[in-house]
């Protein structure tokens, strides 16, 4: 025995407990109810106690019965369950399952019969919110038989006596047969007030429900589906039936799901959709609906298609953002679109709307979609439906068409500009003028954009009250700080109203501006992908027609946003850049750049100063403290726009001082900023004549005998002394604090080595031993001693191993765990550079090698002197920078200084220096000599000319220098023979 048969034995069952006369229950609808007592007056206010839950008192709504043969309300007797009870109520049986059945159809008709003739029964019915959380599914009933004639009779007799056989019958092919009858009774014409009234009663309703659960006949379903929708949508009293109970409605989703696409008008006209029902087949159903031939459905009252859009439209106005964005990517995937743009031109307003709802949503997520949707869109329909739309809607219309004018090709979007302002039976610009005045702040930056871009079709006249309304809606919006909403759809809408976009409707402001600067990368994917999709079959004079409209339309847009007001919209805009939202700063920021860059273009005509006022201290602002690259370029942009007038140069030399250090790092890389150092230093060639320096302190540690070794870590600088002393000191305010000193040397610390990226660093001494540091905030800390059984000199490490110059020939390679061995046994080494795993050594004859520390080959970059007599020339010092070596000695041979290219060996460049220098250090803009007489020379490391000099005060020889960086300049720490630490600031 199957499960269906054995649940219709069940509900058979059910009824012989209803019927102690054991009489079957196929017998007219009348007969049946006279047997419950219906037609009897004394009784007929009192329902028969069968009919009532034993647990809540109500008449059944969805009645369950359970093994023991008691029946009970679903959810009453889910919370006797749920609260731990595993026994029936009444019968005190324990239940071998706590699982509940299907609902009691039989029961559930029979109690929607006696309800229907008794409106004012004695006990109520359970409220329409005790309906149960989930129900399962109802598989349905499978019949052995069924026998009438090959003929479908469709008379008043035959149809009365069909819908007693949906409403009663066990046999599931007598009412298929039923369905089938009714269905071509409604189709003959006989969907009457009369008919309807027989049709839509609760007991009908859920015959047709029970068929949909047990049928498995295709043309049963779709007949059922077209009934139940033919009925709901001329009678809510079916929506109400059918939404009674939750498993009704998801049996219906359950087939539409399946692939019974008619069920799609039933689930609209359920409406609003249960969003517990959403999911991912139901969308792939929706789709499904609208990607099907019109001939494949069948006709009902409302399209299927057309029901499918107004779903979409539905769920997509209710669904969380991501969902939102989510549903849109199936839609765009799922090639819908064409379909969707289609119902532009729907019957009705509502499938309008919801056609627009969908492509905005479609255009903001995937918006490579939108040129399909210009190239099919019919646009008048939806203009007409615009004075009779509600707020809403409007606001919904207004979106698609600002997003539709989002092209990669500015004819088109003039072409559908063109379109919105002329067709239509109503004044398009009045329309959106009168919806401005009554929008919500959020909603006005967008009617706005689209306003002033349909007045901007003709050439800009003196007065147009259209324009004047939507510059002063925008800029009202952009101030409007009580609503942070309102002030980044205004910034985005300016944004976007330069009108160059890529394929996908991205602006391309920042990137365009970006490239004006020398910075092409920002945007690169958009503008590659905009190139992608230009037509392939485009020739140069289409591409210059295209650039001419656009460059035209920017100049009209730029033109009518600066002269509103003498430049209003600069001092909003310099009123948002002080915001802390990301979103708004970023629009604000390109916007103003983009108008001030285009001021430079136009004739002055008073708003360069309302300009340079509003904004001049912003960019300079930006440009000082911004750690990024493209908005310092972007910076820069709009600075060099204020030097094309007088006193734009004059305001911008007043801030000479705040953008020089910035200026400085950009010089090599931009042509702006050497453009602009020109300006502020009267035409000066170098930055170097502006640069300055300042003694920031000095210190005398001649206690400690001589500074020998000197290294900078964030604001702690360390100090090695001729007498073993290391020394910790703090850099802040303008005052150098020693923190701690320790003398764990025996004899003078010659170097000092860090890593910054273990915060430790490393002192060799001639006492023979290397030691391992940590640096903390409370000083430093001596972790490791390694004895390496001779002086250490010039020591240079990595994490692997230490290189050090010792007493003899040679250079000593020690690694941490203990090994060495010597390297260059020929050569006395003078001093060491490192890199990864290349030494650099210089030599006291003059040489240079690099040596291979895998390898242990040797190559020489510059061979040493042969004197037999006279002194030979040492390199003093070596220092690698950007993969270029600088060695320094003396200048015996004209420069001091070599550069070399660590690549190709080949020495690029030299500065004349006439110091024999001693100390050498290197930063990104300059190289640092120190010699004797205590001075330290400056040197321009682009252009190899001499800056200038830092005067110590003393005639000693500069032994050591470093450098280090902090946020605003840059630091040189000096140590001199006479043990004095002097730290000079340089900007």
């Amino acid at each position: 025995m199957d499960k269906k048969t054995s649940l219709f034995r069940q509900s058979k069952a059910q009824q012989q407990r209803l019927h102690p006369s054991g009489e079957s229950s196929s017998s007219s609808p009348d007969s049946l109810m006279e047997e419950f007592g219906y037609l009897q007056s004394g009784r007929k206010h009192t329902p028969p106690k069968d009919f009532v839950c034993p647990i809540t008192g109500h008449i059944f709504s969805d009645p369950v019965t359970l093994e023991t043969g008691q029946t009970y309300e679903r959810k009453a007797i889910q919370e006797w369950l749920d609260r731990g009870n595993s026994t029936c109520p009444i019968t005190r049986q324990s239940l071998h399952t706590t699982r509940l059945p299907k609902t009691n159809y039989v029961l559930k008709r029979l109690v929607a019969s006696w309800q229907e003739k008794n409106p004012s029964s004695a006990v109520s019915s359970s409220d329409d919110n005790d309906k149960p959380e989930s129900v399962p599914n109802f598989q349905g009933i499978r019949c052995l038989g069924f026998r009438s004639n090959k003929t479908i009779d469709t008379s008043a007799n035959d149809i009365h006596l069909a819908v007693t056989c949906l409403c009663t019958s066990e046999i599931l092919k007598e009412s298929e047969l039923a369905v089938l009858q009714i269905e071509k009774f409604w189709q003959e014409g006989n969907s009457g007030a009369e008919s309807l009234a027989m049709l839509s009663k609760p007991p009908v309703i859920n015959g047709f429900v029970e068929i949909l659960f047990s049928s498995v006949d295709p043309y049963v379903l779709k007949a059922t589906v077209f009934l139940l929708a033919e009925l709901g949508s001329r009678d809510k009293s079916v929506i109400q039936t059918l939404t009674r109970v939750d498993s009704d409605v998801e049996c219906i989703i359950a087939l539409f799901k399946k692939g019974l696409l008619e069920a799609v008008v039933v689930i609209y006209l359920l409406m609003p959709f249960p969003e517990n029902c959403l999911d991912i087949n139901v969308l792939d159903s929706l789709l499904a609906v609208l990607d099907s031939k019109e001939e494949d459905l069948i006709k009902m009252c409302v399209n299927p298609k057309t029901a499918s859009v107004l779903l979409l439209g539905q769920i997509l106005r209710t669904s969380r953002e991501e969902k939102t964005s989510e549903i849109a990517k199936m839609v765009v995937s799922g090639k819908a679109v064409e379909a969707i743009v289609g119902s532009l031109e729907g019957e009705s307003t509502e499938e309008r709307i919801s056609s627009v709802v969908i492509l905005s949503r479609c255009m903001q997520v995937e918006g490579e979609c939108r040129n399909a949707i210009a190239d099919k869109a019919e646009l008048a329909p939806i203009l007409e439906s615009f004075v009779e739309a509600n707020d809403g809607e409007k606001f919904e219309i207004v979106s698609f068409l600002s997003e539709l004018v989002k092209l990669n090709r500015r004819t088109f979007n003039e072409q559908i500009l063109h379109i919105i302002k002329n067709e239509g039976s109503y004044s398009s610009m009045h329309s959106l003028l009168v919806y401005l005045h009554n929008a919500l702040p959020h909603q006005c930056p967008i009617i706005s954009g689209l306003l002033l871009q349909l007045d901007l079709l003709v050439e800009p006249r003196k007065m147009s009250i259209y324009r004047e309304e939507a510059i002063e809606n925008l800029v009202s919006c952009l101030r409007s700080s009580d609503s942070p909403t309102a002030q980044i759809v205004a910034a985005k809408t300016i944004l976007s109203l330069r009108g160059r976009f890529s394929y996908s409707g991205e602006p391309l402001t920042r990137s365009f501006l970006l490239k004006l600067a020398g910075i092409e990368k920002s945007n690169k994917s958009l503008v590659q992908n905009d190139h992608h999709h230009r037509n392939p079959s485009s020739d140069n004079p289409c591409k210059m027609e295209e650039e001419k409209a656009a460059e035209e339309w920017e100049r009209k847009m730029a033109f009518v946003l600066v002269s509103h007001e003498c430049g209003l919209l600069f001092e909003a805009l310099a009123e948002s850049l002080n915001t802390k939202c990301a979103d708004l700063f970023s629009a604000c920021f390109v916007s103003a750049t983009w108008l001030v860059y285009m001021l430079s273009i136009f004739p002055d005509t008073g708003v360069r100063k309302a300009a340079r006022v509003s904004l001049l201290q912003q960019f300079v602002s930006i440009f000082q403290s911004s750690k990024d690259t493209e908005d310092k370029a972007l910076s820069l942009l709009a600075l060099s726009s204020f030097t094309h007038d007088p006193e734009g140069v004059h305001d911008l030399t007043v801030h000479t001082k705040d953008i020089l250090q910035g200026l400085r790092e950009l010089e090599e890389s931009s042509s702006l900023a050497v453009e602009i150092l020109k300006t502020v230093s009267g035409g000066q060639e170098s930055s170097y004549e502006l640069w300055n320096r300042k003694e920031i302190v000095r210190e005398d540690c001649s206690a400690n005998g001589e500074v020998l070794s000197i290294v900078c870590s964030g604001s702690k600088v360390l100090s090695g002394h001729s007498d073993g002393t290391i020394k910790a000191w703090t850099l802040k305010g303008g005052v150098l604090h020693l923190v701690q000193e320790t003398r764990e040397h025996a004899k003078a610390v010659t170097s000092l080595a860090i890593l910054q990226s273990a915060e430790k660093f490393y002192s060799g001494s001639l006492d023979r031993t290397v030691r391992v540091w940590s640096i903390c905030n409370e000083g430093i800390r001596c972790e490791q001693v390694h004895e390496i059984k001779d002086q250490v000199n010039n020591l240079v490490v990595s994490e692997s191993l230490s290189c050090f110059i010792p007493q003899g020939a040679g250079i000593k390679v020690h690694s941490w765990g203990g090994e060495f061995k010597l390297l260059n046994q020929a050569k006395h080494a003078r001093c060491l550079a490192l890199a990864k795993s290349k030494l650099y050594c210089g030599c006291q004859d003059n040489s240079i090698q690099e040596i291979d520390m895998n390898t242990g080959t040797i190559f020489s970059i510059q061979s040493g002197s042969r004197k037999l007599l006279g002194k030979a020339s040492p390199v003093n010092a070596l220092q690698l920078h950007d993969g270029l070596l600088y060695s320094a000695g003396s200048s015996l041979d004209g420069s001091s200084v070599k550069i070399w290219d660590t690549s190709s060996h080949s020495m690029i460049a030299s500065l004349p220096s006439t110091m024999e220098v001693r100390a050498m250090a290197v930063s990104s803009k300059s190289v640092f000599l120190g010699g004797k007489g205590g001075v330290v020379e400056v040197w321009c490391k682009k252009k190899y000319i001499r800056a200038g000099a830092l005067q110590s005060g003393s005639t000693a020889k500069v032994v050591c220098l470093s450098l280090d960086r902090n946020d605003e300049e840059e630091i040189l720490v000096v140590g001199t023979s006479d043990g004095k630490i002097q730290v000079w600031g340089l900007s």
